[in-house]
């Protein structure tokens, strides 16, 4: 199985996974042209796209949807709450409901020969989900914007071979930031986004004999630096799970152009 990101942080999302018969979007949160340059650096077309899996409905995860459908038609996949979210999201465009596919948290489908299991998360969307991704042999788990984690998630997300997992933010930049301190108070609450430290720690629950990299991803542009991710969740690792950084390969997905593909 193949994996990539396109676009990775708090203006926009878009994730790309694939193996030699089907190809997937998580999440359509920038322009349809990002999106195709994107595919086109790992010789991918948009046409060859069999699925998009929504995660939730905030504008970062969906603004590229209506463009990018009513080039495509492509199967647009997310549960109810979000599918009548996007729905109702006017800048969006017009939108093809034909298109729609719900699903359910706990309720794995397949799209062609991929097993996708959906699961929820806690954030302040109206139901919002992330996604495991697993082929006849390899297993990648994705989790973003969740205000917290606990072993429901955990159990959801074992023995995978590569993690896409958040590390939204530095916890000293959110609190000396020029935020209001609604947002703050939102960011670091139980239905908002994972810090560093909290990142790094969900990634030692996660550890496994199977798992070969991590990707740090969702860095906020205001309160963290792709540097700064890195070494707080190296740090927990080392410090509290005895894993270095010369035995677990971890790196930063980049905001803004498409990342080297990895092969499983």
């Amino acid at each position: 199985m193949q994996f990539s990101t396109i676009a990775s942080g708090s203006s926009g999302n878009c994730l790309y996974a694939a193996n030699d018969d089907t190809h997937i979007l998580i999440d359509a949160g920038i322009s349809k042209k990002r999106i195709e340059l994107g595919l086109k650096s790992f010789g991918t077309e948009g046409s060859d796209i069999d699925a998009l899996l929504v995660t939730h409905e905030h504008l970062d995860h969906i603004q590229g949807i209506g463009v990018w459908s009513r080039k495509y038609h492509v199967p647009i996949y997310g549960t109810r709450g979000t599918l009548e979210e996007i729905w109702r999201t006017k800048s969006l465009g017009k939108l093809d409901e034909s298109l729609f596919h719900v699903i359910r948290p706990g309720e794995s489908f397949k799209i062609n020969n991929l097993d996708i299991h959906p699961f929820s998360i806690p954030h302040d969307a109206r139901d919002p989900v992330s996604y495991q991704i697993e082929s006849a042999d390899s297993r990648i788990g994705t989790v973003t914007d969740l205000g917290y984690f606990d072993d429901s998630i955990v159990n959801e997300l074992q023995d995978c071979d590569l993690l896409y997992v958040e590390a939204n933010y530095d916890l000293h930049m959110l609190q000396a930031g020029p935020y209001p301190y609604q947002l703050k108070r939102r960011i670091a609450g139980n239905y908002g986004h994972l810090c560093n430290e909290m990142s790094g720690q969900l990634i030692g629950r996660l550890l496994n004999e199977r798992l070969q990299k991590v990707i740090l991803g969702h860095l906020s542009k205001e309160n963290n630096f792709p540097e700064l991710a890195l070494k707080a969740v190296q740090n927990e690792l080392e410090r509290d799970f005895s894993v270095t950084k010369e035995t677990l390969p971890v790196s930063v997905a980049p905001r803004d152009e498409a990342m080297a593909i990895i092969t499983l």
